[in-house]
Parts: C-alpha cells; structure tokens; sequence
C-alpha cells in the first residue's frame, strides 16, 4: 500500500471539505423573458437547445458537484422579483439570465439587492457584440459577476462559480 505524502494528504483533505461545503449548498436557476422560447426563436444567436435542455444540462452538472438546484421562468418582471425576493435565506445563490430585463429593470435590481443572494448573471449570446443598447446591465452592480458568450455553457460556468469555495471575500 502506497503511503500518501502530507501534501496529498492536505489535498485529498481540502478536497474533501469542499465537496461537503458543495453538498450543502442550493442553487435557483431563474430564467426570465422569452426564455421559453429557447429552440425556436433566433437560433443563429440562442442556439437550438431548448430551455428544458439547459435545464437537464445543468440539473446533471449539479448532480455532478453534489448541488440542489431549482428551476423558475417567468415573463413577468413582477414575478421575477417576487421570485427573487422569495430566495433570501432560502437559497446559497442565484444563476439568473434576466434576459431583456437585464438591460432596463430597475426592480430587479434592487430585489437581487435585497435578496442578500449571491448572484451570477448569465446570458447565452455575448451582449457585447449586439445592439448598443444590450451593452448596458443594470443588474451587473449587484452580481457577483456576469458570464455571456458561450452558449447554454454561460449556465454551467455560473453553476460552478456560485459554489466555488476559493473566491475572493471580497466578491460575495
């Protein structure tokens, strides 16, 4: 039997706490306006996957990192923030892709404030290469950060940075 060296003992260790922090932890995944319509609208922007299968995507990277996750869609701003709201003290973080709202919605704003949730914003297409007017996120202040431009990968990237451990204090 191979003797592990004190380094890979603090490893496998540090490992094991991070896993056990991660089974602990719960995640909403909130998509908002017109994400419904995944796979049938815009395709040469959204691409062709569905909703339903960015859910079952994430749902299995969850199942991966030994982390709950909840689903909530919504085309109604009012909905949305009362969703949001409904998350403090209930949730470990938010992966919200706001959609339209992202660019105009004071309200959502102020509830991802005052949720008191870590949050990432999430978006499909890279809102930088678009219309000027999607290069504005009101909701960014009030993240922990945005991920945009990679596809439905955008929901896994923010999956796994809500539940990683080594993030600066100062970010959360």
């Amino acid at each position: 039997m191979e003797r592990k060296t004190d380094v890979e003992a603090d490893q496998e260790s540090a490992e094991q706490v991070r896993m056990a922090q991660a089974l602990s932890k719960h995640i909403a995944v909130i998509h908002g306006p017109n994400l419904n319509m995944l796979g049938k609208r815009e395709i040469g922007i959204y691409g062709g996957q569905t909703m339903e299968d960015i859910n079952r995507t994430v749902a299995a990277e969850a199942g991966k990192l030994d982390v709950s996750v909840e689903f909530y869609q919504s085309n109604t701003e009012g909905d949305l923030v009362t969703f949001i709201q409904k998350c403090r003290g209930r949730v470990d973080g938010i992966l919200l892709n706001a959609g339209a709202y992202t660019h105009y919605s004071i309200a959502l704003r102020d509830a991802i404030s005052a949720a008191q949730v870590p949050t990432v914003e999430a978006h499909i297409s890279n809102i930088y290469k678009r219309e000027t007017f999607r290069h504005v996120s009101v909701i960014a202040p009030v993240c922990l950060g945005q991920i945009c431009g990679f596809g439905a990968f955008s929901y896994i990237v923010g999956l796994r940075a809500l539940i990683e451990d080594r993030l600066d204090p100062w970010l959360v």
